[in-house]
């Protein structure tokens, strides 16, 4: 969370800077509470639909303290007989609760980076709570808390789909219908702070060893691979991207830099604990090009996606990129690493030959249900929202930006040719007080501060 928010106040336009991170704050901070008296279990409880768990709180001391488990993971073979046994982590139900909640809350924030920059501040407000319920949830329980695509054997090691293809669809899907930016505002948006950017971005790059170390709910082999494939896709793909830009436009982009990090880090999402290393390699030299092509060349040359301002590109970086890793999955997942976590037994890529053709097939299936689902459901969010409120900032806010929403710019600095008033801008120092110092003609006049 503070490498994305460090990330979005930075990337962005000056004006637009504390509007960005606050967007970003704040959907941390209601999805935490949306998750804790709803939202945990409909993606991780019992079974309402076979996509959707039953909405209940978890706050209570005896479901919090108890052994954590996840009641719909119990995998069977077609005669009834357990052929995966339910996952239980050994910890508290508390710690999976927090857990979970993470990748909720960041992808929330993905979504924000479509809408940078002109979403009306209280549609954003109301929509958050509606996508997390509504959207999330379903690839959540689907993929992850026992729902049919995990039965079938669809495989989201971290995210990939569950997050990033989501967030990329639902972005897009919701910068088409607030509308787009200021003409202005699209023509230049330069990034307010680079070195920021490289803070934020490297809290993000640090963090998803979290996130992908994290997903087996254990210290074990599956983690330590995980970590070691997540670094070396984000590297790989960042120096790809780089190249390219070097060859292509005759110089490194730091921002291009950035991007090819993330996408590596998307695209190894879906598989970094059931794929080999070097198989990793692969996932960063594509993740580095195919998104790359996308955004920069694609993107350029078709009508369809210029009329829709993706602010940030979270399109190509996460919606491309996600869909990419899981069907690199399906033809990469190396068959003894997927006998360590997954719960269906022997699963393998088409690369590993024997019914490995069936696993891409299902990653594709997979693919395209997440797709259809936040397209659907975030336009019927967005489109309930509008009619109580408008989606997009009205024209005085877009021209001033972070002043007329928050009435707070990002930097307090003194330098647009404005004289320190005292009188006016009262004292820096509470009962300070500056009076000039006279040491007569032939002296340098100086001020003194009476504390």
């Amino acid at each position: 969370m503070p490498g994305l928010i460090i990330l979005y106040a930075s990337i962005v336009k000056k004006k637009w800077a504390v509007n960005s991170a606050f967007m970003a704050l704040y959907a941390f901070a209601a999805v935490l509470i949306c998750w804790v008296l709803l939202c945990y279990r409909m993606a991780f409880g019992d079974q309402l639909l076979p996509f959707w768990g039953k909405g209940a709180p978890a706050l209570g001391q005896k479901y919090l303290a108890r052994q954590a488990r996840v009641p719909e993971s119990t995998h069977y073979r077609s005669n009834g007989e357990v052929e995966s046994s339910m996952s239980q982590p050994l910890y508290p139900m508390a710690t999976l609760v927090y857990f979970q909640f993470t990748f909720a809350a960041i992808t929330m924030i993905l979504v924000a980076g479509s809408v940078l920059g002109r979403m009306n501040i209280r549609a954003w407000m109301a929509f958050v709570p509606l996508w997390l319920v509504f959207s999330y949830t379903v690839g959540a329980f689907s993929l992850w808390g026992g729902g049919f695509l995990y039965h079938w054997g669809v495989i989201d090691y971290s995210g990939g789909y569950v997050i990033h293809l989501s967030s990329g669809i639902a972005g897009f899907t919701a910068a088409y219908w607030v509308g787009p930016r200021l003409k202005s505002d699209r023509e230049r948006f330069p990034p307010n702070n680079i070195l920021l950017m490289l803070a934020g971005a490297g809290l993000l790059w640090m963090g998803w060893s979290g996130f992908n170390g994290g997903a087996p709910y254990a210290a074990n082999i599956t983690a330590s691979v995980a970590v070691l494939n997540t670094n070396i896709s984000a590297a790989t793909s960042l120096l790809v991207w780089t190249t390219l830009d070097v060859v292509f436009f005759g110089k490194p982009s730091v921002i291009g830099a950035i991007q090819g990090m993330m996408t590596g880090l998307a695209c190894i999402t879906p598989g970094a604990g059931v794929v080999q290393s070097w198989a990793a390699i692969v996932y960063g030299i594509l993740a580095g090009s195919i998104p790359w092509f996308t955004m920069m060349i694609l993107h350029k040359k078709s009508i369809w996606l210029q009329k829709v301002d993706d602010t940030l590109g979270v399109f190509h970086t996460h919606a491309v990129g996600g869909l990419l890793g899981g069907l690199l999955t399906g033809l990469l997942a190396e068959p003894t690493l997927c006998s360590m976590i997954l719960p269906v037994t022997g699963s393998r890529g088409a690369f590993y030959g024997k019914s490995g053709g069936k696993l891409f097939l299902k990653q594709l299936v997979g693919a395209l249900f997440v797709i259809g689902w936040n397209l659907v459901s975030t336009t019927i969010i967005l489109l309930v929202i509008r009619i109580f409120m408008p989606l997009r900032m009205p024209e005085h806010e877009l021209l001033i930006g972070d002043d007329a929403v928050h009435g707070e710019e990002a930097y307090a600095l003194w330098g647009d040719g404005e004289k320190y008033d005292p009188n006016r801008h009262g004292s820096i120092f509470g009962a300070a007080e500056i009076t000039p110092n006279d040491f007569g003609n032939s002296t340098a006049r100086g001020v003194t501060i009476n504390l």
